[in-house]
């Protein structure tokens, strides 16, 4: 069994122009963010990356109530706001954490 070199061809640039197609539609769903109130949502592995955490540590966050959250259509998501909060009352130069004490010595 033998295909003409043409329309193979054919066939192989259609495939292409559909996986292009496929690819234009994936980068823009990926731009699209959630908002709440006109607020930006992060969702469970945005924070994970964001905080260098893990998904344990980010439940537990939620479980001891640190970290306010809302659930919607059975996903979690945190608010930008609350995520600012919580990032300024642990992750803060008065926690004594270290990271932001050598930026304030490097400032002096």
């Amino acid at each position: 069994m033998f295909i003409e070199k043409e329309f193979f061809e054919k066939k192989i640039q259609n495939i292409i122009n559909r996986l292009d197609k496929i690819d234009k539609t994936l980068v823009s769903m990926s731009k699209q963010r959630c908002y709440l109130d006109g607020e930006l949502l992060y969702d469970n592995y945005d924070l994970c990356k964001l905080l260098n955490i893990s998904k344990r540590t980010l439940q537990r966050y939620r479980s001891s109530k640190e970290l306010p959250y809302h659930t919607l259509y059975g996903k979690t998501f945190y608010k930008e706001s609350d995520v600012s909060n919580f990032i300024r009352l642990n992750f803060g130069k008065d926690k004594g954490n270290g990271v932001n004490d050598e930026k304030e010595e490097e400032l002096t």
